[in-house]
């Protein structure tokens, strides 16, 4: 693609770029970080009606190029060209939303002071509209000396439009000759504003109805605390005939490949390594998508910044900023993006405590782990009539999750130097319906991601494990299961005692030792270990909720079963998320306290759990 046209995209966080970029490129597109920082790089491609491959890169939202945090700094170098590896850009296109159009032409008028080659997109045109906002893009694209294009990035309306004004090249750099506008920035926006625009009707009835409720301080909290509740039900009860479906078909495919391998040494490693280490991890993919479908489309409703207006006052009696809660939100699905997301908070402090709570929200890849444990120890009973109790305990996990990072938050800030008080500051985007297709390509993002590290890490691991799990072999006369002899089995015996007050037996400290690569891992480990720790057909053909639940040799207790669950609500994340971390903040000793304090409570709270429910359970 060295011939291809590069342009850049440039806006205000909730302009509409991302869907911009989404229906541009569609699939066609990559993530990677900048050299040296965390900072993603989204690149894409698409081809103009003439033929022309056109190379496109969407840039971390920004309100100035005056940069205060890592996320606007990238834009600002890439604008200056001060970033070797993105060089000069043909075209940048500057999108603005048509509805805010005040607020977003502080940036535009930075861009035409340097003199960028560049094109103006007014955005979300068809919401200006309704809103009876009247905008004369001939008449601005005179005022500013730049080429105005309009757009509805939400559905493909004048998507035809921008191709063709790249096709001839109607990019250009501004002329310097602004006519009639004088003053500063404000000054200018000001003329712009009144020349160019016409208000009917400035109220936006349908926001303002809808902020009455979500932004209401009981009955916000009330709806925000039922959208969470919804969307835990649902993990469980919609991906139940789906999860069902994998299952079967890895089933299935292990008997049919195991037919054919006759070595028995091979056989094992085929099918109980690498085919029960996979699938046992795959079946959780339908959950973790119906996860990440509610945080897209909350994202792309224009929900999430007044759920951050809304928790700011409780966050901050935490210890805790408003700001937190878009990166808090976002380890949900997985703690990396999430603290990387802090970097849009720009007081140091809330940014550290951040940071060190991240952790501890229920990230994705702990998923799998609580679906097994919960679907062996919790019945799937209904309750009240129309809630799935497995469901409730899911829920009652994330919230633990949530309630422990209050109280962390809640302490630090007596160990923090910083006592003042911090604004938050954050605009309100328009409600609008989700984007079906940003939707979609989030997902499919996702569903690569999530099987890369099935076909890769967990893969490569479930073969590490299995090999550990099956050699040496046991010797002439044994009557334990072979892999009590193996070096897992020994490992696994060795580090018991530490873990007995917790419930857990040598099979789960032996899964413990490879999630910290990956969390799905622990299912796939237990999977492979307990396959190998079966003595008979029967034991074998349960699967690994029924073998833990079964009672018996293998079996765990009720103490157990809560006390690896409470576990993983605090244990450390993965050795990626520990990596990120010491990215973020430079510090190992950072990375250190953390861990530390991470498996201190996971300890703690374990231990508590096993002893409490043996007392009155046992």
């Amino acid at each position: 693609m060295s011939d291809a046209l590069r342009i850049a995209l440039v806006g205000n966080p909730n302009c509409g770029k991302t869907s911009l970029f989404n229906h541009l490129t569609g699939t066609r597109q990559k993530v990677a970080n900048y050299a040296g920082v965390t900072v993603e790089r989204k690149v894409g491609q698409f081809s103009l009606p003439s033929g022309q491959a056109v190379r496109v890169l969407d840039l971390p939202g920004t309100y100035s190029l005056e940069a205060t945090s890592p996320d606007e700094a990238i834009t600002r170098d890439v604008v200056q060209g001060k970033i070797a590896e993105e060089g000069q850009q043909d075209a940048f296109l500057c999108v603005v939303d048509a509805t805010n159009l005040n607020l977003h032409l502080g940036l535009v008028l930075e861009m035409i002071e340097l003199g960028r080659p560049m094109l103006l997109v007014l955005n979300m045109m068809d919401e200006a509209r309704r809103r009876g906002i009247q905008i004369n893009s001939q008449k601005l694209a005179e005022r500013l000396g730049v080429p105005v294009v309009e757009t509805v990035a939400v559905r493909n309306a004048g998507i035809e439009n921008l191709m063709n004004a790249l096709a001839q090249g109607k990019y250009a750099k501004p002329h310097t000759e602004l006519s009639g506008l004088k003053g500063d920035h404000h000054q200018q926006i000001a003329t712009i504003m009144n020349d160019v625009v016409q208000f009917v009707d400035q109220e936006d009835k349908r926001s303002d109805l809808l902020d009455k409720i979500f932004l209401h301080p009981v009955l916000g909290l009330v709806s925000l605390a039922v959208m969470m509740f919804v969307v835990f039900q649902a993990v469980f009860a919609w991906a139940a005939p789906f999860m069902d479906g994998i299952e079967t078909f890895f089933g299935w495919l292990g008997e049919v490949v195991g037919a054919w391998i006759a070595h028995p040494m091979l056989n094992s490693l085929v099918v109980d390594g690498v085919i029960a280490g996979a699938g046992g991890v795959v079946v959780f993919l339908p959950q973790i998508l119906i996860l990440f479908f509610f945080i897209l489309v909350l994202e792309e409703s224009g929900y999430l910044p007044r759920a951050a207006f809304l928790l700011d006052k409780l966050m901050f009696k935490a210890g805790l900023s408003g700001r937190a809660f878009i990166p808090l939100l976002s380890s949900f699905a997985c703690a990396i993006p999430g603290i990387m997301a802090t970097r849009s908070i720009s007081d140091p402090r809330d940014r550290l405590t951040t940071i060190f709570v991240a952790p501890l929200m229920t990230c994705s890849a702990r998923l799998p782990v609580y679906a097994l444990l919960i679907a062996a120890f919790i019945p799937a009973q209904t309750v009240w009539g129309i809630f799935n109790l497995q469901g409730l305990v899911l829920f009652a996990l994330y919230m633990a999750g949530i309630v422990s990072a209050l109280v962390v938050s809640f302490v630090m800030k007596f160990f923090q130097k910083d006592k003042s008080q911090h604004t938050l500051l954050m605009e309100l985007p328009s409600y609008r319906f989700p984007d079906i297709k940003s939707v979609f390509i989030g997902l499919l993002d996702r569903a690569k991601i999530f099987l890369k590290r099935v076909g890769g890490i967990i893969f490569a691991l479930s073969i590490i494990l299995w090999f550990l799990c099956t050699f040496p072999q046991p010797p002439e006369g044994a009557t334990l299961p072979a892999i009590d002899y193996s070096f897992a089995g020994m490992l696994g015996h060795l580090i018991q005692p530490i873990f007995a007050p917790l419930g857990f037996n040598w099979q789960i400290c032996i899964a413990l030792i490879p999630a910290m690569a990956a969390r799905e891992v622990v299912v796939a480990a237990l999977g492979t270990v307990y396959a190998l720790s079966a003595v008979d057909e029967d034991a074998m053909t349960e699967g690994l909720s029924g073998i833990i639940s079964g009672g018996g040799d293998l079996g765990w207790s009720l103490a157990t079963g809560l006390s690896l669950l409470v576990w993983f609500i605090y244990a450390p994340h993965c050795l990626a998320t520990l990596a990120t971390i010491k990215r973020e903040t430079g510090s190992w000793k950072t990375v250190g306290v953390m861990t530390a304090y991470l498996f201190g409570l996971a300890y703690l709270m374990s231990f508590l759990t096993y002893q409490i429910a043996t007392h009155y359970w046992a």
